[in-house]
């Protein structure tokens, strides 16, 4: 007995038992779990997701013990759905299952995650400089209509990206200067710049179209790389750079300094003001950006339809806060949401019961995610909370 424990009191061995280890080697398991019954595994026996979901399980619980509680616990959950949707696919046939999990489940996955990541990215800087911009859905929504306005007029999807870029800059400085210069509430706040989009873009679809269910019904978005749009690596670089800006940089320091201490970072000589206005400004533009996409992406084909976002501004805020304000978090999170639709779509067919299941997954993660149920996530200090210069 003391020979075996001996063998784990090594550098490797105590790798093994860090709690963050074996949390992630949990949530890594309860995600081999499900793929096991899928192609090209495809195990047809329920018995081996159990047997590797109750090994996440197993890992998520020796990570709680250790104090990583939400690490844990996510490696559990992990395990839990890992056994739930392996016993799924053994229900289905090996016919059936090559429909549904072929080469552009990816693509699609990545897709339908494109407008998250930028909205997702886009909140973090926002909050991470101390202000919750709730109005992330309604500028997405002015990216998506102005967008396909400005090509179905310019002829370019260039152009379009120009001025959602530019309505979204200018939608959130006005929703910073009553956030940050008049110190409104800013839940209220971004409450009101969600409805104000509904009714601008409603008010001059009608005016501008009458009659008509969308604009040109031809995307401009048509470049890619390999299957994956230009965008949707446009998105995967900004996870990158908002990486590097936030936590490898200067600049990134100033942004986080005024979220979690905005009076220290006064004192030496910040401008927690224009850091904030700059912030708030900046993330108008990316979920309008995010809002292009929908319109004019793979999926809008050059469409726009009223209230066309459809919630996924509120989503992105939750793949922030999934990913703990951190963009390679958010990007998991995103990219959790949009399998999760692409398989839903998918499902509509051969299991419309499953596909109501998977449509529902990514409003009831927001929910839990907002509720904090897997171990709360810690926004920055003064996250929300108007700073008064003295």
């Amino acid at each position: 007995m003391n020979t075996w424990a001996g063998s784990f009191a090594n550098p490797f061995g105590a790798r093994l038992r860090d709690a963050s280890i074996t949390g992630y080697a949990g949530i890594a398991f309860g995600v081999f779990a499900a793929f096991l019954a899928i192609p090209p595994l495809e195990a047809r026996s329920p018995l081996w997701s159990i047997f590797v979901g109750m090994v996440a399980v197993a890992l998520g619980i020796w990570t709680v013990t250790r104090g990583r509680r939400r690490l844990g616990w996510g490696a559990v959950v992990a395990g839990l759905l890992g056994i739930g949707l392996g016993i799924l696919a053994t229900h289905a046939s090996s016919a059936t299952l090559g429909v549904l999990f072929d080469r552009t489940l990816i693509t699609q996955t990545f897709s339908l995650a494109t407008p998250l990541i930028f909205g997702a990215v886009a909140g973090m800087f926002s909050e991470r400089s101390g202000v919750v911009n709730i109005g992330l859905e309604g500028m997405m929504l002015m990216g998506a209509f102005w967008g396909v306005y400005a090509a179905d007029k310019g002829g370019s999807w260039v152009v379009g990206l120009v001025v959602a870029a530019a309505v979204g800059g200018l939608f959130a400085l006005m929703y910073a200067y009553f956030a940050i210069h008049l110190r409104a509430d800013q839940i209220v706040g971004g409450t009101a710049v969600n409805f104000l989009a509904y009714g601008i873009t409603g008010y001059f679809f009608v005016q501008f179209y009458p009659g008509a269910s969308v604009p040109t019904g031809v995307s401009f978005i048509r470049t890619s790389f390999g299957s994956l749009n230009v965008l949707t690596w446009a998105a995967l670089v900004l996870v990158v750079v908002a990486y590097i800006v936030l936590f490898k940089t200067p600049i990134g320091l100033r942004i986080r300094a005024c979220g979690e201490h905005p009076r220290a970072a006064d004192t030496v000589g910040i401008n927690v003001y224009r850091v904030r206005y700059g912030c708030v400004v900046l993330s108008g533009m990316l979920v309008a950006i995010g809002g292009l996409y929908l319109s004019e992406g793979p999926e809008g084909q050059g469409t726009f339809s009223f209230n066309m976002t459809g919630g996924k501004g509120f989503i992105a805020l939750a793949a922030m806060i999934f990913g703990n304000w951190r963009p390679l978090g958010a990007l998991a999170a995103a990219l959790l949401f949009g399998f999760s639709n692409a398989l839903a779509f998918r499902l509509q067919t051969p299991f419309p019961n499953y596909y109501l299941l998977f449509h529902v997954l990514p409003y009831v993660l927001t929910l839990i995610a907002v509720a904090g149920i897997i171990g709360r996530a810690i926004a920055p200090a003064a996250d929300g909370k108007p700073y008064v210069r003295q």
